[in-house]
């Protein structure tokens, strides 16, 4: 199974904001309708809280919800 990767550029200047530390990219496996996916994502590395950028969420993974549900 592929990575879907978040350009570095996406993570810059994102702070958590319980922790108040710098976001950094982690692998985090995401699931939807049965289906599972392994997404870089920026997030916290003390609290582990995911940040999904709009564009990613507005953009690929919207074409993969629509193709899933079309299934």
């Amino acid at each position: 199974m592929s990575v879907i990767k978040v350009p570095e550029a996406d993570v810059a200047g994102w702070y958590c904001a319980t922790c108040d530390e710098e976001m950094v990219l982690q692998s985090v496996e995401l699931e939807y309708l049965d289906s599972l996916f392994n997404v870089e994502l920026p997030a916290c590395p003390k609290c582990r809280f995911v940040l999904i950028p709009e564009g990613l969420a507005l953009g690929k993974m919207h074409q993969v919800e629509q193709l899933l549900e079309d299934k």
